[in-house]
Parts: structure tokens; C-alpha cells; sequence
């Protein structure tokens, strides 16, 4: 062996034990879709049937009996007993999982009985997708200023689902419905199926005259040049009926970017695929080319479990399609992926195995009973920092905390901090449609709040004496 050979393998070797020194190392592994087969209810459903949209819209799980039915003997009955406690004393959101989505929880297939019990329970996927009352606080499920609109969208609205809260960009509800439910979901108040705790807003007005009522205001709004397309999820929306109110859209001179919301890319990937979806967008693409305008989707993946091989078409279709960019927007939450390690192996799985951006990792809104999920901004701001370095700067995703009346803050952006009670301070520089005539709204500061079960015991016993005050 020459010297130059053995210098080489001595670098290289102390190349990977220095690697292997890194807080976090990088492994590139391939993307695996979990047999399905292995729940008994879907023994004998083929690969032609598991890749049909409408197979999959007709086997979601939407109660404890379909579930029974889907897992056989392989969960214990506690757990049923465990998550109906929790359908009739604590969700927010009513019960909807796609086939794509449940086949993504305890992937490696554990033994039945306890063995599978104990790793359904621990399952991150689980935790955010099928709540479960063992997951809940009982100290403080509820914060005392948590809210069902707790961002006050609704206060903000110029159309009836239209959120005009930054100067320059407006959120357009379409619809209030999704392919999938997750028990996080920081419109609770008005998506999904009314709970035995959250009795659903409905939209008032027909659907056609909601959305021209947006496309006018948008006419009339020359300021406005981004439009968040969402719900709900635009999966749910028919595709002549979003290509439609897409195209109305790019006629608007003023609209620059257009994001499609879509949590479907990742839960019902199958929708993404289809040849009128495909087509459709090739269409939609090709006009916002012409014209200038930007078309993006934003999906919501938090854990790098959900990323498969069909979710990776589903991206890839997209972009052949001719948008600009798939980006993800995750949210914090603890027992799921509020962990750099956890963060960072989302972040690769979706750069490198789906072509998806990450982009956000939003802090679990201030909604009732998610105190379990939620974690305090100095949390996130330890997270954030750990994530710098590894992922290249234009795919490094910001945290981010949406502050009530202020919107997207950097969680390093906090104006003031009181550790102790959890109480972040923050300011803004814009003010927001309701706001026009306050003249304090950009010297005012606005608080955030921290879990109060993360804070000193000083602080805990501040949050019970306030509580006992009140």
C-alpha cells in the first residue's frame, strides 16, 4: 500500500469518528412504505386498491370501531377505553385517519398484544393524529387564556373565511374540511365535525358566493399581493371547482404568490397523483408561468415516519407539474418530534427523500387541552439553535411562535421574557385589519404563554394563584 493510499484511509477514517463525535450525525436512508398488510383489517388489500384515492377516502378510521376492526387482537382493550374517554371528554377535533396516514404509525410492525399496544402508545404519529386521554394533562390541560380562535382569525375577516392579518398576504378558508383530522389543529373552532367539547362554526354563506365575495375584496385590495389558498385542506375541494377560483386568482393583477394547503400531500398523497390533479396544476403552472406568478405547495408532515415513497411521487408530480416549490410547515409537539434529533431526521427525510422544503416548525397554538403538547419558547429557542449548521441555510426551517394579534414571530424575536412565569413579551411592526385606527398597535406589547407545568415551581404557584383569584 503506497503512502498516499494509507494517508487517505487514515484521513477518512478520522473523518467518520469525528462524525461520529457531532451532536447529531447524517444518514441517508432510503424511503420505506410500511406493509399495510400487516393490520388485519387490511390483510388482503392490494397494491392497486392501497394507490386508489377513493379506496383510501372510504377506509379512513373515523371511531374506536373502526379501529377495532382495522387492529384485530393486536391493540389491548384499554386502549379503546382510553381513546373513547378522550372522544367524550377532551377532543377538540372529531377522529379522521387516512389509510396512508395510519399505515405510518408503529411502521416496523411490533408483535401484538403488549408489545404493540406498548409502542402504539408511544407512537409519534399517534400522539397528534389519535389523541388519547392517558396523553393529557390533568394539572393544566387547558391554559387559563387558551381560546378556540386563539389567533383571532376571525376578527380579521373582510369576506366571510377570508383573514386579512398582514399587510401584504390574506388567508382564503375555501372550505372548512380536511382529509385528515389532527388533534393539534389550530382551527378547531370552525374545521371538521362538531365534538362533545367544541360545538363547530359553519360558514354562512353558498360556497360560490363566498369565494367571489374573496376574489372581489382581493379586486378592490391592490395591496394584497399573496393568497394562502387553504380550509381546511384544498384536497377536499372537487378540482374544477379550486382550478376555478385559481384561475380567477391569477387574473388578479396584484397576487404575486399563491400557497395551496395541503396536509394531503402527506396524509392522501393518492389525491396529488391522480391524472385530473396532475393535469389541472400543468394547467394552473403554465398560466402562472405566463404571467409571472408564483404557485407553491405547503403541506404538514412532523415526523420523518410519514415521509414514504408515495408521498415522494406525490412531491415529485407536483414540481414535474411545474410549482414552484413543496414546503413543509410543521408544528412542535412534545411526545412527537419536539427534539432536534427528531427535527433534523424530518428535515432530511424531506429534503433529500421527497424534495420538500422545510420551511416552518410553527409552537403549538394556545387551543384548549393542548397543554400536553405545547412547549415554552425557551424550549424552541434551544431547538432552533440546535438545528443550525446541518441543513443548508435555504433549507434550515425558522421556529416560530404565532403570537395572538401579532402573527409569525421568530422565537428569538421576543421583545421580553419572564422565565419564571412563562410570559413572553412581543411587538410588531404592522398592524392588521382591525387595527387601522390604533395608533398604539406598534408600540403596545402582546404576551405569549408558556405550558405553566414547564415553568419553576415559583411560577406554578403564581398561574394556581392567579387561578384561585379568579
Amino acid at each position: 500500500m503506497t503512502a498516499t493510499i494509507e494517508t487517505a484511509l487514515a484521513g477518512s477514517s478520522a473523518t467518520a469518528a469525528a462524525a461520529r463525535r457531532q451532536p447529531y450525525v447524517y444518514r441517508r436512508e432510503p424511503l420505506v412504505e410500511p406493509d399495510w398488510r400487516r393490520f388485519p383489517g387490511w390483510a388482503d388489500v392490494t397494491a392497486e386498491q392501497w394507490a386508489d384515492v377513493q379506496w383510501q377516502r372510504s377506509h379512513c378510521v373515523k371511531n374506536v370501531r373502526q379501529l377495532r376492526a382495522l387492529m384485530g387482537d393486536l391493540l389491548a382493550e384499554s386502549f379503546y377505553a382510553d381513546l373513547e374517554r378522550d372522544q367524550a371528554e377532551r377532543a377538540t377535533m372529531s377522529m379522521l385517519v387516512p389509510p396512508q396516514m395510519m399505515n405510518t404509525m408503529v411502521p416496523d410492525g411490533a408483535s401484538a398484544g403488549s408489545a404493540f399496544t406498548d409502542a402504539f402508545y408511544a407512537d409519534p404519529v399517534r400522539r397528534y393524529m389519535i389523541p388519547i386521554f392517558s396523553d393529557r394533562r390533568t394539572d393544566w390541560p387547558s391554559h387559563p387564556y387558551a381560546a378556540r380562535d386563539s389567533l383571532h382569525e376571525h376578527d380579521m375577516w373582510v369576506a366571510e373565511g377570508l383573514t386579512h392579518r398582514y399587510p401584504t398576504k390574506v388567508l382564503a378558508e375555501l372550505l372548512p374540511t380536511c382529509p385528515q383530522y389532527c388533534g393539534h389543529c389550530t382551527r378547531m373552532d370552525l374545521v371538521g365535525n362538531s365534538t362533545t367539547t367544541v360545538d363547530k362554526l359553519k360558514f354562512l354563506g353558498k360556497p360560490v358566493d363566498r369565494h367571489e365575495a374573496m376574489l372581489d375584496y382581493l379586486r378592490r385590495t391592490p395591496q394584497v399581493r399573496d393568497v394562502v389558498v387553504s380550509g381546511g385542506d384544498v384536497a377536499n375541494l372537487p378540482w374544477p371547482r379550486l382550478e376555478a377560483f385559481l384561475a380567477s386568482l391569477l387574473e388578479i393583477d396584484n397576487i404575486r404568490d399563491i400557497r395551496l394547503a395541503t396536509k394531503a400531500l402527506v396524509g392522501l398523497p393518492q389525491h396529488w397523483l391522480q391524472d385530473e390533479v396532475r393535469a389541472g396544476m400543468e394547467r394552473v403552472a403554465r398560466v402562472a408561468r405566463s404571467r409571472g406568478v408564483s404557485v407553491a405547495i405547503h403541506t404538514h408532515a412532523n415526523h420523518a415516519q410519514s415521509i414514504t415513497p408515495i408521498v415522494a411521487d406525490a412531491s415529485r408530480a407536483m414540481l414535474e407539474a411545474g410549482v414552484r416549490d413543496v414546503r413543509n410547515q410543521g408544528v412542535l409537539l412534545a411526545g412527537v418530534n419536539a427534539d432536534s434529533h427528531a427535527l433534523l431526521d424530518l428535515c432530511f427525510r424531506l429534503l433529500d427523500g421527497a424534495q420538500i422544503m422545510p420551511y416552518y416548525f410553527y409552537m403549538c397554538d394556545m387551543i384548549p387541552f393542548a397543554e400536553h403538547w405545547r412547549v415554552s419558547v425557551a424550549a424552541a429557542q434551544a431547538m432552533q439553535h440546535d438545528l443550525m449548521g446541518y441543513l443548508p441555510g435555504f433549507a434550515t426551517p425558522r421556529i416560530v411562535c404565532d403570537v395572538p394579534f401579532v402573527g409569525k414571530r421568530w422565537v428569538h424575536q421576543l421583545a421580553d421574557y419572564d422565565r419564571v412565569r412563562g410570559i413572553s413579551s412581543w411587538t410588531k411592526n404592522y398592524r392588521t385589519s382591525i387595527e387601522s385606527e390604533d395608533d398604539q398597535a406598534l408600540t403596545r406589547t402582546y404576551a405569549y404563554y408558556d405550558p405553566i407545568h414547564t415553568l419553576p415551581e415559583a411560577g406554578q404557584q403564581w398561574w394556581r394563584e392567579q387561578a384561585s383569584a379568579a
